[in-house]
């Protein structure tokens, strides 16, 4: 059975305060990196009404490939809780992004957007299935992402809510769109 990746994303409009909190709960900086993503979709089927994924992303020393199937009642619940399981291809180099998406072009995949975003990534050190992200995504704003993984997407919700009330960010504003519909709302 594989593991499944629970998140939801949150607007933050403090992140000092959230920093602050993760400290008093023992939660050490795990790193900092910024990331670039191209997403793309297929000229035969618009990505943005399937909620597909297929993007390129590279950073230092870093590039991949990812797909995400389309969501469906299953894979996106009322609670705004995404379970999907990810299909990566880790690339040799960073410098193969540009190869990979010169190769999506020319089989005649669609370019849809670009999105820059800085991430500070926090860790718990007794508590590996969680993954806090503190995001700054040019022209959409400020987010925070929560991430549970476990292979029981039902049990992993509730463990969820449970560290997002930990974390005092429960009240926050859901962001049920991700980075890519974002962005590409704030620079059409």
């Amino acid at each position: 059975m594989h593991l499944i990746e629970v998140e939801r994303k949150r607007e933050l409009r403090n992140p000092s305060t959230l920093h602050q909190r993760l400290t008093e709960l023992g939660y050490k900086q795990a790193g900092h990196l910024t990331e670039v993503d191209t997403y793309y979709s297929r000229p035969d089927v618009d990505y943005m009404k399937t909620v597909e994924c297929l993007r390129i992303r590279h950073r230092d020393g870093f590039a991949e490939i990812t797909y995400k199937p389309p969501s469906t009642s299953t894979t996106h619940s009322h609670a705004d809780v995404i379970a999907k399981r990810e299909t990566n291809v880790t690339l040799s180099g960073p410098e193969q992004a540009d190869a990979a998406n010169q190769l999506l072009t020319a089989i005649g995949m669609v370019q849809l957007v670009r999105v820059e975003k800085d991430r500070t990534t926090y860790r718990h050190p007794e508590r590996k299935d969680i993954i806090v992200s503190i995001d700054a995504v040019t022209h959409a704003g400020t987010f925070v992402e929560t991430e549970v993984t476990a292979l029981d997407p039902n049990a992993a919700t509730v463990h969820l809510e449970e560290v997002e009330t930990e974390l005092g960010i429960a009240a926050h504003a859901v962001v049920r769109l991700p980075y890519r519909d974002l962005v590409m709302a704030a620079t059409n």
